[in-house]
């Protein structure tokens, strides 16, 4: 049976990537459900990520699929891993606070304890490094979230530092390596 993997996307100029990624992981023969946040969706469009994973694409909490079952529960149960990759800062702070006001959010806190979840930041090095950010990453680590650390780049801003996400290649490793422990 596939694995299924729950990707998350979130508004960052990185969510251009999540196509790379859909591409990659279904390739590696993974069914990847991707759910995106309505600011992801002015960097990249659902029909993209649809196109890719050939699977429906998830963006609205309200949305039911199957009149018989409740859409983010049934994303939430039939996990095997969980991860968003881009992870903004806006999305990691509703993260480790426990905020669900969005389909990402809300599925995060119907996810089964013992499903992986991830997180790959990417946002510009002062809002990474601010000690808020750290905060809400190391309460993501209490509850056992891992982290896909953010890379030191030329930043869309014109910034060079750390914050830029880590690359397909790094994240599709851990997901991976993370699916086989």
């Amino acid at each position: 049976m596939k694995k299924r993997i729950l990707l998350g996307v979130t508004g960052s100029i990185s969510a251009y990537k999540s196509a790379d990624l859909t591409n990659e992981l279904t390739k590696l023969g993974y069914e990847v459900d991707v759910m995106m946040t309505k600011s992801s969706q002015a960097f990249i469009t659902p029909l993209t990520l649809q196109s890719l994973s050939k699977r429906p694409i998830h963006t609205d909490v309200m949305e039911e699929i199957a009149p018989d079952k409740i859409n983010h529960i049934e994303l939430a149960k039939q996990a095997d891993l969980f991860i968003v990759a881009p992870a903004s800062a806006n999305m990691i702070g509703k993260l480790a606070h426990g905020l669900a006001d969005n389909l990402v959010s809300t599925v995060a806190l119907a996810l089964p304890f013992d499903v992986p979840k991830l997180v790959a930041p990417a946002m510009n090095t002062n809002m990474y490094l601010n000690p808020l950010m750290q905060k809400n990453l190391a309460i993501l680590k209490e509850v056992g979230y891992k982290e896909i650390t953010p890379r030191q780049s030329l930043l869309a801003c014109g910034d060079f530092g750390t914050g830029a996400l880590a690359t397909v290649e790094t994240i599709v490793a851990q997901i991976t390596a993370t699916l086989e422990a």
